[in-house]
């Protein structure tokens, strides 16, 4: 249908054959079948020869090809084969990675499939937004994203953000009647287009147009891609190892020349030694396995419920100093039940379990009027699946319905006007033609609403609703006010409602989050507390989790009064902000930012996505929250569970650890093997290994033990650290040093043994064959100590390591004794025969680097925690 913004809104319904309330299940399964399933075409994937191709556009992979070309040239077989080795050994596991990475952001993309609320069988199901189907009636409100293009059937103070679409950055007002044929894309009112984000006011609306053929499709735009797999530091380090390729680029021709005109060397060995001090040099791996290490983070953390949607968030969340979250469904369960009620007539207690609407109410009492207020006040749905009963819906409003449940049923009657729940005026209105006539149904917050009622003692009812909160409970007022008309006066609410009482909810903390809060606090994060609620229940919930302060309160009023200077000083010790205001969340976070904090923040309204995008970490909930808010967001919590966010952070450190070891590994190990060819060429010794041993090396070592670090778990200790500045580098003055120590001890173990080997009498060819075994036990020990950066590496638990560590130190040790001891490989490399002996001596010497080392960085660590 191309006309429906033309059209009368009945007129569409009948040429879908569509009803008001919506598909049948059968009918809705036979168009999905028809019509197919309402997506976009997806972005054309690289083939997988592509993506091999593709593995070769690196500047590394460029010298060393050039390097392969020269040695052909000069006809080094052995040298030539050996370097393509390399070259093809790290694209194929660039290649296997990234298809693995692709895979992984493919299935979060699938975890992150919106879902829409449709009318079928004549009740609100909430349903994936690829189900959706022409004809189906979909109810949307502010933050919700238009799953299809729809013919808007009704609209209360409705306007949608259509930019993506049509370039208009202000939110376009929307209604029911039809608009002139010819009128352009963006002046069509009567329509909601798919991919566009409902910003205020309620809407029920009908399918005429799904996957390719909504106006997106048709366009072609919002095509998702492959999101690269990057982030800062990753940027920051591939940036490092080009630059340093250019130098050991210099420094290898400036090498050239010093042997070929001051040594006087044969340029033909003197190239072939530089090439390979150049490929021992260059970390070509160390991007391929940076993006390992983080496609792996991605994973774990999609496994912990946290999803990610921008990729910088894993470091990001690794290094923040607060948590600022919500309590509702986070804290706590968000399995509300209404457990007292306060009216005119007395106070009532009420019982019953979860949303089942059966349960006592005591003393008895008449709460119809009551019980009927909070049930057609509502958007919530209750469903009995096999006994358990369930909300569709918000889970406040259900537990609403199930108290109307324990005391009358509702009674029928079509609403005639609604308006929403909005987070500026905190309350929700209904009109309702009933059997008794026309009511206006008012729920919200206690202060809102008492001061719209007529003919009250404002501070009594004040006192009692503190009185409530004081017991942890949730407290909303309710009233009504007859009708006459078929629409709600907003300007005439204030001071004409009956009030009807007050009602107390509970949502009792998550056992997991309280644990959560407290492994939080011990890593030096502190978890605040802001929340639309009370400021009584949420000094309750917070003493019951755990957080720090619980003595201070500020409520959205008190930050009204403070200027952004006084705010950023007062943030710091107050744990707990109460009755606050999405806008309040900005201010927030920007005075903590003030201070020098690094803060994650969650929401789930629309009204949240500034706040959400200002934090260093937004964090959006995957249950209850808006699109607008999720797409705002860098993560999003697929169970809404503050416990989440808190395995975020560790996985967020590990990540981080992580890629610090495979860079604290790689540079000292290869400035190790390029220091031992340097010195013994500029001061024209004999090489303790040949150029192709050299290579051998960097084939066999740089592919499996780099490697082995990207899957490294948790640190005992990680929780247990403070957080990391923000701005700390990543090649920091104590991994210069560390790359310095382990270079010079490299160079001393592998002469000293090669010179051990030349005192004994030792062929040359013996004595390198010891050289570079020893430069290979060396690599392995380095492994092992490189794997606790932050604490002892001489625990039972260490040496066990992992079995990705010990499959790669077997293949390793299995290709070393090849190369030793096999005769087809000792042509090939020029090797001997180790003696047992000398290969214990070698083992010896692993031992003794490993303790030098080990030491070194317990009295570092010692002197960091004075």
């Amino acid at each position: 249908m191309t006309d429906a913004h033309a059209r009368p809104a009945a007129e569409c319904l009948a040429d879908l054959d569509a009803r008001p309330d919506g598909l049948t299940g059968a009918e809705a399964d036979r168009r999905l079948s028809q019509h197919g399933p309402n997506r976009l075409p997806e972005a054309h994937a690289r083939g997988p020869v592509l993506r091999f191709v593709a593995q070769f556009n690196n500047v590394l992979i460029y010298v060393l090809l050039g390097a392969a070309l020269v040695t052909g040239a000069l006809q080094h077989w052995i040298d030539t084969g050996v370097i393509l080795a390399v070259v093809l050994a790290n694209a194929v596991i660039g290649f296997i990675q990234e298809g693995k990475a692709e895979t992984a952001m493919a299935a979060i993309r699938n975890m992150l499939a919106p879902r829409a609320t449709v009318l079928r069988d004549g009740r609100r199901q909430s349903v994936e937004g690829a189900a959706i189907v022409p004809g189906d009636i979909v109810l949307l409100e502010a933050g919700d994203k238009v799953p299809a293009d729809l013919r808007v059937l009704e609209a209360r103070g409705l306007a949608a953000q259509e930019a993506i679409l049509t370039g208009e950055s202000v939110p376009v007002e929307k209604g029911v009647a039809p608009v002139s044929a010819d009128a352009p894309l963006g002046d069509r009112r009567s329509m909601l287009w798919s991919g566009t984000l409902v910003t205020k006011g309620t809407a029920r609306g009908l399918v005429v147009a799904t996957g390719r053929a909504t106006e997106i499709g048709r366009i072609g735009g919002l095509l998702a891609g492959v999101e690269q797999l990057t982030t800062p530091l990753i940027a920051q380090m591939d940036h490092f190892a080009r630059w340093l390729s250019f130098l050991i680029l210099l420094a290898g021709g400036l090498l050239l020349a010093w042997g070929y005109f001051v040594g006087h060397q044969d340029f033909s060995d003197l190239f072939m030694t530089v090439v390979a001090i150049a490929v021992s040099a260059i970390p070509e791996g160390l991007p391929a396995v940076m993006t390992i290490t983080l496609a792996i983070g991605v994973q774990a953390m999609a496994s912990r419920h946290a999803i990610v949607r921008r990729l910088p968030a894993i470091e990001a969340i690794g290094s923040v100093s607060v948590i600022c979250t919500d309590k509702t469904g986070t804290l706590t369960r968000n399995e509300m039940v209404v457990v007292a009620a306060e009216t005119p007539q007395g106070s009532f207690t009420v019982t019953g379990e979860g949303y089942t609407p059966q349960g006592e109410v005591t003393p008895a009492g008449d709460l119809t009027r009551l019980a009927r207020a909070a049930a057609r006040c509502n958007d919530a749905a209750l469903v009995d699946r096999g006994g358990i009963w369930t909300v569709e819906g918000d889970p406040m409003e259900g537990a609403l319905l199930a108290f109307a449940g324990k005391i009358a049923p509702p009674g029928d009657g079509p609403r005639l006007d609604a308006i929403p729940f909005d987070s500026r005026h905190r309350f929700m209105a209904v009109l309702t033609e009933t059997a008794d006539g026309r009511w206006t149904h008012v729920k919200g917050a206690p202060e809102r609403v008492l001061r719209m009622c007529r003919d009250l003692d404002l501070d009594h009812w004040h006192d009692r609703a503190e009185a409530m909160a004081r017991r942890g409970l949730r407290v909303l007022a309710l009233a009504e006010r007859a009708e006459a008309g078929t629409d709600i006066a907003e300007d005439t609410l204030d001071g004409s409602l009956t009030f009807l009482g007050l009602v107390g909810l509970i949502d009792p903390p998550r056992p997991e989050a309280i644990a959560a809060v407290a492994e939080c606090r011990a890593a030096g994060i502190r978890v605040k507390m802001i929340t639309g609620d009370h400021a009584g229940t949420a000094a309750a919930i917070a003493a019951q989790i755990g957080l720090e302060n619980t003595r201070a309160v500020l409520t959205g009023a008190d930050l009204d009064k403070l200027d952004d200077a006084q705010l950023a000083l007062e943030v710091t010790s107050v744990d707990i902000f109460a009755r606050t205001s999405p806008e309040d969340k900005l201010r927030l976070v920007t005075a903590m930012q003030a201070n020098g904090l690094s803060v994650a923040m969650t929401g789930d309204g629309v009204n949240d996505a500034p706040a959400l995008k200002r934090a260093d970490a937004g964090i959006a909930m995957g249950l209850k929250g808006s699109e607008a808010a999720k797409e705002a967001a860098d993560l999003v919590l697929a169970d809404d569970n503050f416990a989440s966010i808190a395995a975020a952070v560790r996985e967020g450190r590990t990540v981080y650890d992580n890629l610090k070891k495979v860079i604290s590994w790689t540079l000292p190990t290869n400035a190790g093997e390029s220091f031992v060819i340097i010195v013994a060429l500029m001061a024209g010794m004999a090489l303790p290994m040949s150029a192709v041993q050299i290579l051998w090396v960097n084939l066999i070592t740089g592919i499996t033990l780099g490697i082995a670090l990207a899957f490294e778990p948790t640190e005992a200790g990680t929780m247990r650290r403070p957080p990391r500045p923000r701005d700390a580098p990543i090649l920091s003055g104590g991994l210069v040093w560390h790359v310095v120590l382990v270079a010079l001890l490299f160079l001393a173990a592998v002469f000293g043994m090669f010179s051990y080997a030349i005192d004994r009498g030792y062929p040359l060819a013996l004595a390198q064959t010891m050289a570079m075994n020893t430069l290979v036990v060396l690599e392995i020990f380095h492994l092992f100590f490189i794997r606790n950066i932050h604490g002892t590496s001489l625990t039972w638990a260490a040496v066990r390591g992992t079995k990705v560590v010990w499959t790669v130190v077997i293949a390793v040790t299995a290709a070393q004794f090849a190369v030793t001891y096999l005769p087809p490989l000792q042509t090939i490399l020029g090797t001997r025969p180790v003696p047992l002996g000398d290969g214990v001596l070698i083992v010896a010497i692993g031992v003794a680097f490993f303790a030098i080392i080990e030491i070194e960085k317990q009295i570092r660590l010692g002197l960091r925690r004075r």
